[in-house]
């Protein structure tokens, strides 16, 4: 079992802590805010192609010259339909891009998910706080008294490494103990929200795959220059590939193939439509945590991560006053639908009362796919560390 990371901050002077951020209002958000549902599903108006046509996108968008033709194809549509309704959907905030998922572990990024005690009358001024560091990729208020729950990836040439910047976050934040939750083993990341389905097909079980690696690979410069041209939003164009192998001097089908092999050595995870998930209509997202015997803990997280309406499911380490060791992530179109997901999974495997909680988001900070070797790290511990020792001499 691990220690718990907290650190007590009540004695620090006030003139250390950061005042509001600049542009966020006085008024805040509770900690205790509501769990929101979308009463009328979607944030725009979706047909049935439109959900087949997102369940396919997130599955896996083509490795090929002309992907939106192999759509198309697949889906036995006219292509400039795709191509209207791809538009359309991002147009209108549904999809929030299309883009390749590169496996931030296998990079040599280090990662971990953070629970953080914030001030819970205004927790809107830490969370712009850690928004601003590049690595945090989701920041989330949730029901607990733990009540802000992130992401945080730092790259391998950071200078002040994933510790020393939970440290200087917790300073600047004034969070009165945070908690470090790594992935000891990951069983499941696939955020592929099921748009044709209903509650039943959320709480079925599909093909379980083995826990994916979390060392780092070897990749060279060609690599990083892939990842430079490629990372971030894809056109939808015909052809949304050129642009990118262009850059790199490369032909389409050499930047291809290269991708193909950079997926063969784990580094690239897949190409794929991400959603806005609560304009998509999934306007719950419930954590649910387990309390699981060590020796279980392999076969009950792979079971757990066979669910459809999971994404994501982790082994992390326990505490004292923390006993859950795997972390599921259910999606659903209202609080209901989660709870049916989680409670499914909770008859299994018999886990109940104190074996087991449920934390749900009321507020989305942050959610953004990260981007990977660029200045912003760098320039951000620069930026914080300065600001920092400037805050300590004026005191």
């Amino acid at each position: 079992m691990a220690e718990l990371t907290e650190r007590d901050l009540s004695a620090t002077s006030s003139a250390s802590r950061p005042a509001a951020a600049a542009g966020v209002p006085d008024g805040g958000r509770s900690a205790h805010a509501k769990v929101r549902s979308r009463k009328d599903g979607a944030a725009i108006p979706l047909d049935e192609v439109d959900k087949r046509l997102m369940n396919h996108l997130q599955s896996s968008f083509p490795l090929d010259p002309e992907p939106f033709a192999r759509v198309a194809a697949e889906l036995e549509m006219p292509l400039d339909e795709v191509l209207s309704r791809t538009r359309r959907l991002l147009d209108g905030r549904i999809i929030r891009e299309i883009t390749p998922i590169f496996d931030t572990r296998t990079l040599g990024y280090s990662s971990m998910l953070v629970a953080a005690k914030v001030d819970s009358e205004h927790p809107h001024r830490a969370a712009r706080i850690i928004n601003s560091h590049p690595g945090v990729s989701h920041n989330y208020l949730r029901d607990h008294e733990f009540n802000l729950w992130f992401t945080l990836a730092t790259p391998p040439e950071s200078a002040l490494g994933l510790d020393g910047t939970l440290n200087l976050l917790q300073e600047l934040t004034g969070a009165t103990s945070i908690r470090q939750l790594p992935t000891l083993t990951m069983f499941k990341i696939n955020m592929n929200l099921e748009m044709e389905g209903d509650t039943a097909a959320l709480a079925a079980k599909v093909e379980a795959v083995p826990p994916r690696e979390l060392e780092r690979q070897p990749y060279d410069e060609h690599d990083i220059a892939v990842i430079r041209a490629l990372q971030g939003p894809m056109a939808a164009v015909e052809r949304p590939y050129d642009a990118a192998a262009a850059k790199l001097g490369l032909s389409t089908e050499a930047l291809l193939a290269h991708l193909e092999q950079m997926i063969e050595r784990k580094i690239l995870r897949r190409v794929a439509a991400i959603l806005f998930h609560r304009r998509a209509g999934f306007s719950a997202n419930g954590m649910g945590v387990w309390k699981v015997a060590p020796e279980d803990v392999a076969e009950v997280g792979g079971r757990m991560a066979a669910v459809r309406g999971i994404s994501h499911c982790y082994e992390r380490p326990t505490y004292k006053d923390w006993p859950y060791s795997v972390f599921t992530m259910a999606h659903g179109r209202s609080k209901d639908e989660c709870d049916a997901v989680l409670d499914s999974i909770a008859t299994e495997h018999g886990l109940h009362g104190a074996d087991r909680a449920v934390l749900y988001s009321s507020t989305e900070y942050k959610k953004i796919r990260l981007h990977y070797f660029t200045d912003d790290y760098a320039d951000w511990e620069a930026e914080m560390t300065a600001g920092r020792i400037a805050a300590r001499s004026s005191g």
